[in-house]
């Protein structure tokens, strides 16, 4: 897999993703990211009773501990996300790689560009990776310590609706684009020219 740090001859931009300025295709990330909240809120209700974080039969430290574990493991979640990105574009070439925080979003970015096949690693690689390890983890503690694991998975897969999104975007476009990454917005670049 290898980034450029230069546009080849012949590349022109053929599509944007801005998730700050373009208010449709924010909107609908983050509808996609509450709907995907909603859905394995519900199936998660199915699989454990709610009612079981709540738990204190145990006595209210347990309580508080698993409460300070989903808010600590919530935060490093977000962290650990946005770092496996950048690990994937070094592993890519890429030279530097910028991690920040911008209008509601954390991200990892970069001056590079990318083809479609090593970009589609980058983006889906935290919701892969964290996702099954997440999984795992639900069915192997305690009952009481599922809903702390699950919500983390929760966030994982509704916080990955961007990720998913330009996957799914970009994934018809031809088979020679070069993706460049900001973070919080992507330009495409292609010798062919969109269909209108």
């Amino acid at each position: 897999m290898k980034s450029f740090q230069t546009l080849p001859e012949g590349y022109a931009q053929i599509f944007r993703v801005d998730l700050q300025k373009n208010k449709k295709q924010a909107y609908l990330v983050n509808g996609a990211a509450v709907g995907i909240t909603l859905v394995m809120f519900l199936l998660g209700r199915a699989l454990v009773p709610f009612a079981v974080f709540f738990d204190i039969s145990g006595g209210m430290k347990p309580f508080f501990i698993r409460v300070l574990a989903l808010v600590g493991g919530t935060v490093g979640y977000v962290l650990l996300h946005e770092l496996i990105h950048a690990i994937v574009m070094k592993l890519c070439g890429t030279e530097k790689v910028k991690l920040g925080f911008s209008g509601g979003y954390f991200y990892a970015g970069s001056r590079d560009y990318y083809p479609k096949a090593p970009y589609f690693c980058i983006a889906l690689a935290p919701v892969v990776i964290l996702g099954v390890i997440l999984l795992a983890a639900c069915f192997a503690v305690s009952v009481q310590w599922f809903w702390v694991l699950y919500f983390i998975q929760i966030s994982n897969i509704s916080g990955a609706a961007g990720d998913i999104y330009v996957v799914l975007r970009f994934a018809p476009m031809p088979a020679d684009i070069l993706i460049r990454d900001h973070g919080t917005s992507m330009r495409v670049y292609s010798k062919e020219e969109l269909p209108q």
